[in-house]
């Protein structure tokens, strides 16, 4: 896995803007108005948050594939003059390509 998620990750995501202190695996929970979540809690909101990150890795790998947006304008305003606004036109079968190579899971 590219990113691990923590449980730093799970404690921000679970209560956020609680006060709190990890040192290494102990936690010393600071905040009066917050309860403190479990064990469990915590390394159930890990597994989730890891299982969100891996479900959206095609879109990591897709962002840098795409072109910048300045030629994508530039491949719609020579579609549009060409009258090919639709799947025939350059900006199409750009975008396409992009997304054939790394679909959706």
């Amino acid at each position: 896995m590219a990113n691990e998620m923590s449980t730093t990750d799970a404690l921000q995501s679970l209560k956020p803007g609680a006060e709190w202190v990890l040192r290494g695996d102990v936690l010393e929970w600071m905040d009066g108005s917050q309860t403190e979540p479990t064990a469990l809690e915590l390394s159930n909101e890990v597994t989730r948050l890891q299982g969100v990150y891996d479900g959206l890795a095609y879109q990591r790998t897709r962002a840098p594939a795409y072109a910048a947006l300045a030629e994508q304008l530039d491949q719609l305003y020579h579609d549009m003059t060409a009258g090919k606004l639709d799947a025939t036109g350059e900006w199409h079968k750009a975008i396409k390509a992009v997304k054939d190579a790394t679909p959706k899971p």
